[in-house]
């Protein structure tokens, strides 16, 4: 199979806060020459380190994934990356000037809506593919995940999640191709459970978080006085449990 390499096609940025951090930031997808990658600048960092997006570069998957350099790391990566692959994108510099990617509304969509404006462009240099030629698993008994990665001419993605609750159930999705990555599962948002909340604050983490930047789930019971105690912490009026089990304001 051969398929040319793509950039985006001019300068576009983002900006919303992080997740974990509460930090406000800045990214802005640039051009890039072929077979660059993708790559994170530091520009708040002197001497604006580059970060390649590499898995020997991961420091971090403590809920969200962090890559690291030397000193400079970026953290909660994956939406944005997520974007950048789905676009059909190959070769991208991402400026960033602070710790962590913006969370914005928990999706991709945010960052898909930004290179749409710009579009990409092809290069003079055919894409380089892994090729699976052998059937690949990996399992954690702890964790309850398993992957499996099967020889497949092309692309295609099947997921199934279930956390034993009767609010989400089984679900499962399928990607059948990056191209239908924008309309089918860029607007896939971040969630998490109520009961959860308390223990990522104690923490440190979701510090930026709130009801605009995830969907909160209510699997099991909470005394009143706890979901007071979580109003106060995220700033948020005063909360109620719709029929799906979603948390939502009143």
């Amino acid at each position: 199979m051969s398929k040319q390499q793509h950039t985006i096609a001019g300068e576009v940025s983002v900006s919303g806060k992080g997740l974990h951090s509460s930090a406000p930031t800045t990214v802005t997808f640039c051009p890039a020459e072929v077979n660059t990658g993708y790559r994170f600048v530091r520009e708040d960092i002197e001497g604006t380190p580059e970060i390649p997006v590499d898995v020997k570069n991961v420091v971090s998957t403590d809920r969200g994934t962090t890559i690291g350099k030397g000193e400079a790391t970026v953290s909660t990566i994956e939406h944005t990356l997520a974007a950048i692959s789905g676009s059909g994108i190959d070769n991208c510099i991402i400026k960033i000037d602070g710790p962590e990617c913006p969370i914005m509304d928990g999706s991709s969509k945010a960052f898909i809506d930004a290179i749409a404006k710009v579009g990409t462009v092809q290069q003079d240099a055919e894409i380089s593919y892994f090729t699976v030629t052998d059937t690949i698993e990996y399992s954690d008994p702890d964790k309850g995940i398993e992957i499996m990665v099967l020889p497949y001419d092309g692309f295609k993605v099947t997921a199934m999640i279930d956390y034993n609750t009767d609010v989400l159930g089984c679900q499962f999705a399928e990607l059948n191709g990056i191209e239908d990555f924008p309309t089918e599962i860029a607007d896939s948002r971040t969630f998490v459970f109520l009961h959860e909340l308390e223990p990522l604050l104690d923490l440190g983490l979701i510090k930026g978080g709130d009801l605009a930047s995830a969907v909160v789930y209510v699997s099991q019971g909470i005394p009143e006085e706890k979901i007071d105690q979580l109003c106060k912490a995220f700033d948020q009026p005063r909360l109620e449990v719709q029929g799906n089990g979603v948390l939502n304001n009143t």
